[in-house]
Protein backbone atom coordinates (compact mmCIF):
# COMPACT_ATOMS: atom_id res chain seq x y z
CA UNK A 1 0.00 0.00 0.00
CA UNK A 2 2.69 2.19 1.05
CA UNK A 3 3.85 2.27 -2.67
CA UNK A 4 0.70 3.22 -4.43
CA UNK A 5 0.09 6.15 -2.21
CA UNK A 6 3.39 7.10 -2.93
CA UNK A 7 2.22 7.42 -6.54
CA UNK A 8 -1.35 8.81 -6.41
CA UNK A 9 0.96 11.44 -3.86
CA UNK A 10 3.34 12.01 -6.53
CA UNK A 11 0.66 12.02 -9.16
CA UNK A 12 -1.45 14.95 -8.04
CA UNK A 13 1.50 17.04 -6.80
CA UNK A 14 2.51 16.49 -10.34
CA UNK A 15 -0.78 17.84 -11.60
CA UNK A 16 -0.85 20.76 -9.45
CA UNK A 17 2.02 21.88 -10.13
CA UNK A 18 1.09 22.07 -13.96
CA UNK A 19 -2.37 22.99 -13.34
CA UNK A 20 -0.78 26.11 -11.24
CA UNK A 21 1.88 26.67 -14.02
CA UNK A 22 -0.70 26.82 -16.59
CA UNK A 23 -3.10 29.78 -14.61
CA UNK A 24 0.28 31.30 -14.10
CA UNK A 25 1.13 31.35 -18.11
CA UNK A 26 -2.61 32.29 -19.04
CA UNK A 27 -2.71 35.14 -16.27
CA UNK A 28 0.85 36.47 -17.91
CA UNK A 29 -0.43 35.99 -20.97
CA UNK A 30 -3.36 37.71 -20.56
CA UNK A 31 -1.92 40.94 -18.56
CA UNK A 32 0.92 41.12 -21.62
CA UNK A 33 -2.95 41.82 -23.69
CA UNK A 34 -3.58 44.11 -21.36
CA UNK A 35 -0.89 46.91 -21.69
CA UNK A 36 -1.33 48.81 -24.47
CA UNK A 37 1.69 50.95 -25.64
CA UNK A 38 1.67 54.00 -27.73
CA UNK A 39 4.32 52.43 -30.22
CA UNK A 40 3.26 49.42 -31.60
CA UNK A 41 4.35 47.30 -34.67
CA UNK A 42 4.59 43.76 -35.83
CA UNK A 43 7.14 41.59 -35.59
CA UNK A 44 8.19 42.37 -39.21
CA UNK A 45 7.96 46.03 -38.14
CA UNK A 46 10.26 45.72 -35.06
CA UNK A 47 12.48 42.70 -37.17
CA UNK A 48 13.27 45.26 -40.02
CA UNK A 49 14.34 48.61 -37.33
CA UNK A 50 16.38 46.63 -34.79
CA UNK A 51 19.37 43.83 -35.28
CA UNK A 52 18.56 40.70 -34.66
CA UNK A 53 20.19 41.07 -31.05
CA UNK A 54 18.26 43.64 -29.96
CA UNK A 55 15.01 42.14 -31.40
CA UNK A 56 15.91 39.07 -29.17
CA UNK A 57 16.60 41.66 -26.06
CA UNK A 58 13.85 44.24 -26.83
CA UNK A 59 10.95 41.94 -28.10
CA UNK A 60 11.52 38.49 -26.74
CA UNK A 61 12.75 39.61 -23.22
CA UNK A 62 16.26 37.67 -24.30
CA UNK A 63 19.50 38.53 -22.22
CA UNK A 64 23.00 39.82 -23.57
CA UNK A 65 25.88 38.16 -22.02
CA UNK A 66 27.38 40.09 -19.38
CA UNK A 67 30.34 42.06 -19.96
CA UNK A 68 29.46 42.76 -24.12
CA UNK A 69 27.64 45.86 -23.85
CA UNK A 70 29.58 48.90 -25.54
CA UNK A 71 27.46 50.74 -23.22
CA UNK A 72 29.11 49.22 -19.97
CA UNK A 73 31.71 51.39 -20.35
CA UNK A 74 29.87 54.90 -21.47
CA UNK A 75 31.29 57.71 -19.03
CA UNK A 76 30.34 60.70 -20.94
CA UNK A 77 27.33 62.71 -19.80
CA UNK A 78 24.34 62.42 -21.68
CA UNK A 79 20.85 60.41 -22.10
CA UNK A 80 20.35 56.54 -22.63
CA UNK A 81 16.81 56.18 -25.25
CA UNK A 82 14.68 52.79 -25.49
CA UNK A 83 16.73 51.82 -28.89
CA UNK A 84 12.94 50.66 -30.04
CA UNK A 85 11.35 54.11 -30.17
CA UNK A 86 14.13 56.42 -28.77
CA UNK A 87 12.25 57.44 -25.31
CA UNK A 88 14.57 58.99 -23.69
CA UNK A 89 14.74 56.66 -20.29
CA UNK A 90 17.88 56.84 -18.14
CA UNK A 91 20.54 60.32 -17.01
CA UNK A 92 24.13 59.38 -17.61
CA UNK A 93 23.86 60.88 -14.10
CA UNK A 94 22.12 57.84 -12.29
CA UNK A 95 24.72 55.12 -14.06
CA UNK A 96 27.14 53.52 -11.96
CA UNK A 97 29.78 50.38 -12.09
CA UNK A 98 27.77 47.59 -9.98
CA UNK A 99 30.36 45.07 -11.11
CA UNK A 100 27.68 42.52 -12.74
CA UNK A 101 28.43 43.43 -16.48
CA UNK A 102 25.80 45.06 -17.48
CA UNK A 103 24.76 48.90 -17.99
CA UNK A 104 23.29 49.84 -14.20
CA UNK A 105 21.70 52.75 -13.14
CA UNK A 106 19.79 53.86 -9.61
CA UNK A 107 17.05 55.46 -10.89
CA UNK A 108 15.48 56.63 -14.67
CA UNK A 109 13.93 59.49 -15.88
CA UNK A 110 10.27 60.73 -14.57
CA UNK A 111 7.95 58.39 -16.48
CA UNK A 112 10.07 56.70 -18.75
CA UNK A 113 9.47 53.03 -17.61
CA UNK A 114 6.97 50.40 -17.00
CA UNK A 115 7.40 47.48 -14.70
CA UNK A 116 5.73 44.06 -13.96
CA UNK A 117 6.15 41.03 -11.81
CA UNK A 118 8.87 38.41 -13.44
CA UNK A 119 8.46 34.51 -12.16
CA UNK A 120 10.67 33.40 -14.46
CA UNK A 121 14.04 31.50 -13.05
CA UNK A 122 12.54 30.10 -10.37
CA UNK A 123 12.58 33.53 -8.79
CA UNK A 124 10.33 36.65 -8.87
CA UNK A 125 12.11 39.77 -9.81
CA UNK A 126 10.78 43.00 -11.05
CA UNK A 127 11.14 43.87 -15.01
CA UNK A 128 11.31 46.72 -16.41
CA UNK A 129 10.70 48.16 -19.93
CA UNK A 130 9.73 50.80 -22.03
CA UNK A 131 7.04 52.67 -21.22
CA UNK A 132 6.04 54.02 -24.69
CA UNK A 133 6.81 50.88 -26.89
CA UNK A 134 7.22 48.05 -24.19
CA UNK A 135 10.72 47.12 -24.74
CA UNK A 136 12.51 45.18 -22.43
CA UNK A 137 14.90 46.46 -20.72
CA UNK A 138 16.36 44.24 -17.64
CA UNK A 139 15.46 44.09 -14.00
CA UNK A 140 15.07 46.12 -10.99
CA UNK A 141 16.78 44.70 -7.79
CA UNK A 142 17.01 46.34 -4.40
CA UNK A 143 20.84 46.08 -4.15
CA UNK A 144 21.67 49.60 -5.41
CA UNK A 145 23.44 52.86 -4.36
CA UNK A 146 21.52 55.83 -2.15
CA UNK A 147 19.32 57.77 -2.74
CA UNK A 148 16.80 54.94 -4.15
CA UNK A 149 18.74 51.62 -2.92
CA UNK A 150 17.88 50.20 -6.47
CA UNK A 151 19.99 48.96 -9.28
CA UNK A 152 18.52 48.88 -12.64
CA UNK A 153 20.77 46.22 -14.41
CA UNK A 154 20.10 46.67 -18.26
CA UNK A 155 20.91 44.80 -21.10
CA UNK A 156 23.01 47.86 -23.58
CA UNK A 157 21.25 46.48 -26.24
CA UNK A 158 18.13 47.33 -25.27
CA UNK A 159 19.57 51.09 -24.77
CA UNK A 160 21.41 54.01 -27.01
CA UNK A 161 23.76 57.04 -25.84
CA UNK A 162 22.94 60.31 -26.59
CA UNK A 163 26.19 62.53 -25.24
CA UNK A 164 24.61 66.19 -24.46
CA UNK A 165 25.64 68.73 -25.96
CA UNK A 166 27.61 71.88 -24.60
Amino acid sequence: MKRRQFLLASGAAVAVLAISTAFRHMGAVAEAEEEVFEVTKTDAEWRATLSEPQFAVLRQEDTERPGTSPLLDEKRKGTFHCAGCDLAVYPSETKYESGTGWPSFWDSLPDAIGTKQDNSLFMTRVECHCRRCGGHFGHIFDDGPQPTGKRHCLNGLALTFKPATA
